[in-house]
């Protein structure tokens, strides 16, 4: 298997970090940033929980903000990958982690992270969900200038709900006869990509 952790400058310098952390201290930091990993744009600590860190752990605000994100970045990886708890310890040994800190991110990968994985595959990615989809055709007839005019339109309305509302928004998008032949097109080659995969 290829290396999913390249060893950049920001890592070197993330694992420099975490190399003199004690250990049941990254123990309990990895086992939060893996509980919070699957909520999208929420921070896994507060701003007073990080001054609370940065005191326990001896690290500037610099250094603790490089660690919490490597540390996200090597579980956000080990998901994308699907890698293996011992695999993923090779990994990080390789990129010169101390094993015993190495081996606490594959002890907690092998507890929390096959219920990660499973809740990241309910969760949609996108921030709202299509409900439910209606449309209407108009056609309009004449205008001021022209006495005689076929004009059809076709509006669509998009129900979308966002993942944590109940409120539903509708999207109305108002197509002319090409626009709507281009549009049928587009989702056509979208569902053969989708059928490709599947």
């Amino acid at each position: 298997m290829s290396s999913i952790i390249k060893e950049t400058q920001s890592i070197k310098e993330a694992v420099t970090f975490i190399n003199v952390i004690d250990g049941s201290k990254l123990s309990r930091l990895i086992s939060r940033i893996i509980q919070k990993l699957h909520l999208k744009g929420e921070r896994t600590f507060s701003g007073e929980e990080e001054l609370k860190l940065q005191a326990a752990l001896s690290l500037d605000k610099q250094a603790l903000s490089l660690v919490l994100e490597t540390s996200a970045f090597i579980l956000e990886q080990a998901v994308y990958h699907n890698v293996k708890p011992a695999s993923l310890q090779q990994q990080l040994e390789a990129v010169h982690l101390n094993p015993d800190k190495a081996e606490l991110f594959s002890q907690t990968w092998a507890t929390a992270g096959p219920e990660l994985v499973e809740r990241l595959k309910r969760s949609i990615f996108a921030p709202r969900k299509l409900e439910c989809v209606g449309w209407q055709l108009n056609l309009q007839m004449a205008q001021s200038s022209q006495a005689r005019l076929k004009s059809p339109s076709a509006v669509l309305r998009l129900g979308l709900r966002r993942e944590d509302s109940e409120v539903q928004e509708n999207v109305f998008v108002e197509f002319k006869h090409q626009e709507l032949l281009d549009f049928y097109n587009k989702l056509e080659i979208m569902q053969g990509q989708l059928d490709s995969l599947t």
